[in-house]
């Protein structure tokens, strides 16, 4: 049987009003940068879960980075004294989390015997070493100058990471926020080495009792204490799917990078960017 050729009327139609020639214009994946977004993977082996791996770990990389616009915005806006943005700002990253949350479902559809059979071509390369996941660390606080020493072999990274831990974290400048209104923080807490972890302080606890016994009063202070709340609580259920996605795929095995692995995984958990936030909870 003869095929029917289309009439014209029949044929289909370039969307009226779309632009077709881009000779000397910017197109979509010129705007984007798709031609070098997009050939950025290079597996090192001829495994098809390879490509996975590294796409999930190059999206998550991608999230950090808007994760780091944000916080840093945020952290000038807190020491301006500028709180509607930062709530945005903060309000954002926690919608971040969400999606890297969710990522790790779709890596733990990779089982351990398709990781096994690239695992050995990673080297020593591991998450560990992520620059920008240890640049949010030290933002919300967990400052650990050792943890400094993985980047050494790039002094520009190095040394901007260790700008960050030298610098007041994202709580330490809300607290300072807090002296600023009056409340009667510690010295302690107000003038201290700021690339040392933070500890927690009586004086801190009973301004955030104060707060959140009058948050009508302070309801500015109410509310960011709340979006710091999101912070870590999405960050914290992150680094449980984390530990839970190693756990899945390779038990209890090292990582790559020489961690103890889940073990090294699940210490993260026991530690928290904003205690005095989750004490008074049991103190109202």
């Amino acid at each position: 049987m003869s095929e029917k050729k289309l009439s014209q009327s029949q044929a289909p139609k370039f969307p009226e009003g779309a632009h077709s020639d881009f000779t000397d214009s910017m197109s979509y994946g010129d705007y984007l940068g798709l031609d070098r977004l997009l050939t950025s993977q290079e597996p090192v082996s001829g495994e098809h879960d390879e490509q996975l791996f590294i796409i999930i770990h190059q999206a998550t990389e991608l999230w950090m980075k808007l994760i780091l616009h944000e916080l840093h915005a945020a952290v000038g806006c807190i020491r301006s004294d500028d709180l509607a943005p930062a709530f945005k700002m903060l309000a954002r990253v926690a919608r971040i989390q969400s999606q890297l949350i969710q990522s790790w479902s779709v890596l733990s559809t990779m089982t351990p015997a398709d990781y096994l059979r690239f695992r050995d071509q990673l080297g020593l390369s591991s998450g560990f070493q992520s620059y920008q996941y240890r640049e949010i660390e030290f933002l919300l606080g967990n400052k650990k100058a050792a943890l400094l020493a993985p980047h050494r072999h790039k002094p520009e990274i190095h040394d901007h990471l260790k700008s960050v831990l030298e610098a007041p974290s994202l709580y330490d400048e809300v607290l300072l926020l807090l002296a600023r209104r009056g409340f009667p923080l510690a010295s302690e807490v107000t003038n201290r080495d700021w690339s040392l972890p933070y500890t927690a302080s009586p004086s801190v606890e009973e301004a955030w009792l104060q707060i959140y016994q009058a948050p009508e009063t302070h309801w500015e202070l109410y509310d960011l204490a709340e979006k710091l709340v999101d912070q870590e609580d999405s960050f914290q259920q992150w680094r449980f799917r984390h530990l839970k996605t190693v756990s899945r795929i390779i038990g209890h095995k090292r990582g790559t990078g020489g961690t103890t692995g889940v073990n090294y995984l699940s210490k993260a958990l026991d530690y928290s960017f904003f205690p005095e936030l989750w004490n008074v909870r049991t103190a109202l």
